[in-house]
């Protein structure tokens, strides 16, 4: 391929000097959207503005300029561009319809592994602030309840030592958060994942059914991509199975967790606290399931550091890099590998 044209959206916040190294090969040219909507870009699309771009380079945000990377979209950027390539700001990459991509031909890359550290962090955050009742306790001393109550009149929380963890999905930042959650003392570490894992890469977690791990479960730990099969995996059928006063953290993405179905659940108790970055109709969350004092929650940031950030955008290069001298991205999806 001679030439490469790169459709960029972004924002780009941190990897400007990696854009600008790549839009100095004389084989690049990056060109932008202007779209504010998808009618906008579908409008540009139709108008053949795009028609000699070959990759793609989005992030979570640019959902906002052309809609999902549903079927629709894909079928008319086969036809209107010459797109081969697509590279995803994100572990995640639910925005995009990964299987209709390799059925048009096209790749799609993400970022793995880069974000783990990050995400599990917050997942810990997460989870000791569900066991502790921190977040409760913080709104508690604002509204002045410390001096006339002990402790604010928090509730009183619970230790991670003695208890069992489940990681529900125990790919790179699940493995991330057993590794940090270790030395916390739990008794022992579960895991569920479609297929059992290597014993190197287990670690001393202990490999068991869905169903155990419900049922063993103190602390259940969401790390599983988003998809058809995963959304709502955690439900009304499945919290019924869990322990009473089951303590749940997800980091993964909200659909996964049914919130209709969770919320009468920590209102019951028969979810003791539920630790959250992610949310089903973020960013319009559901107020009354966040102001519950049993939820500790984040506005979705498992990679909102300086650090993670600037790694994931030059990630995104690297892929459109890797693409331009290859013919192939760096870091196909799962679902794509040994398709091109």
């Amino acid at each position: 391929m001679s030439t490469v044209k790169v459709l960029r959206f972004g924002p780009i916040r941190y990897a400007q000097e990696a854009w600008q190294k790549l839009e100095q090969r004389p084989n690049v040219e990056v060109v932008e959207s202007g779209a504010s909507s998808r009618e906008e870009f579908l409008k540009e699309l139709n108008d053949g503005k795009f028609k000699d771009v070959n990759v793609i380079a989005r992030t979570f945000e640019s959902v906002k300029q052309t809609g999902l990377l549903d079927k629709e979209l894909l079928t008319l950027l086969k036809e209107k561009t010459s797109l081969k390539a697509i590279s995803h700001n994100g572990a995640g990459y639910d925005q995009v319809d990964a299987v209709e991509c390799g059925k048009l031909g096209i790749q799609v890359s993400n970022v793995p592994s880069i974000v783990d550290a990050a995400t599990a962090d917050t997942h810990i955050y997460l989870l000791l602030g569900a066991l502790r009742n921190f977040q409760d306790s913080t709104l508690r001393m604002l509204q002045g309840k410390w001096p006339t109550e002990k402790c604010a009149g928090t509730p009183v929380g619970h230790d991670p030592e003695g208890k069992v963890l489940g990681i529900y999905g125990m790919g790179g930042i699940g493995r991330a958060v057993r590794d940090r959650a270790k030395p916390f003392g739990f008794r022992k570490i579960l895991y569920h994942n479609r297929n059992r894992l290597a014993p190197e890469l287990e670690q001393g977690a202990e490999y068991v059914s869905m169903d155990e791990l419900l049922r063993q479960s103190d602390v259940i730990s969401i790390n599983i991509p988003l998809n058809s099969a995963t959304r709502h995996s955690i439900n009304k059928d499945t919290i019924a199975k869990m322990k009473d006063g089951v303590v749940i953290v997800n980091t993964a993405r909200g659909p996964i967790v049914d919130e209709s179905a969770i919320l009468p659940a920590l209102k019951s108790g028969k979810v003791g606290a539920f630790g959250s970055d992610v949310f089903e109709n973020e960013p319009h969350v559901n107020m009354e399931l966040i102001r519950q004092p049993n939820v500790v929650s984040l506005p979705h940031m498992g990679t909102h550091t300086v650090e993670t950030m600037k790694a994931m955008e030059e990630f995104v290069v690297k892929n459109v890099e890797t693409f331009v001298d290859q013919g192939k991205v760096l870091s196909i999806v799962p679902e794509l590998k040994g398709k091109f």
